[in-house]
């Protein structure tokens, strides 16, 4: 990612931590990053795409992230990485639950016409991920990464279903955190891999 979309993106992302997204102020975003508000509207074109883009880098993130759990841990681990993220960032929270509040844009999550230069912003005017949507990734990407190649059919059913009820698990966690043990401790016991 450019240097100047990257420092765009994270000044926007400071000032939502700081007011409500219908009080960030587009020039103040690029007086934050250092840049011109023409170069902000040249990579966004617009609020809404500036948004767009913020809720596809932090959505980006997340899922990297899952990667990295499933490397280290397996599902347990993407349970404990999903509660964290959550409770970190807003809009990783909202984009994982659908519960966008007023301090937080909220994009429309199908696709916008776009017209942009720029591939980054094309993509980030593509649909944006539904709650849903995150479901289906990270269970499939814990399947990919647990699976055993060759694996019997059944055997390829049960895992893509413990993998998916850990995620649809660690989510009911984002909205009812968990007591002793945490989230990790619910996994192990729901989902014996």
């Amino acid at each position: 990612m450019p240097a100047a979309r990257e420092s765009l993106l994270e000044a926007a992302y400071t000032a939502l931590a700081r007011r409500p997204w219908g009080a960030v102020r587009m020039v103040d975003v690029a007086a934050v990053a250092g840049v011109s508000r023409q170069t902000l509207y040249n990579e966004f074109g617009s609020k809404e795409g500036l948004a767009r883009a913020l809720v596809r880098r932090e959505a980006d993130a997340y899922l990297a992230g899952v990667d990295r759990a499933l490397k280290e841990g397996g599902l347990d681990s993407v349970a404990e990485w999903t509660v964290a993220s959550t409770r970190r960032n807003p809009l990783v929270r909202a984009a994982l639950t659908g519960c966008w509040s007023e301090r937080l844009p909220s994009p429309t999550l199908s696709a916008v016409p776009s017209s942009s230069s720029v591939p980054a912003q094309r993509r980030a005017d593509g649909p944006l991920p539904a709650p849903g949507d995150f479901v289906v990734a990270v269970r499939d990407r814990s399947v990919a990464a647990l699976g055993v190649p060759g694996a019997a059919k059944g055997e390829a059913e049960a895992l893509a279903r413990d993998c998916e009820v850990a995620v649809r698990l660690a989510l009911s966690c984002v909205l009812a955190p968990p007591g002793e043990g945490g989230v990790a401790r619910l996994v192990r016991e729901v989902v014996r891999r």
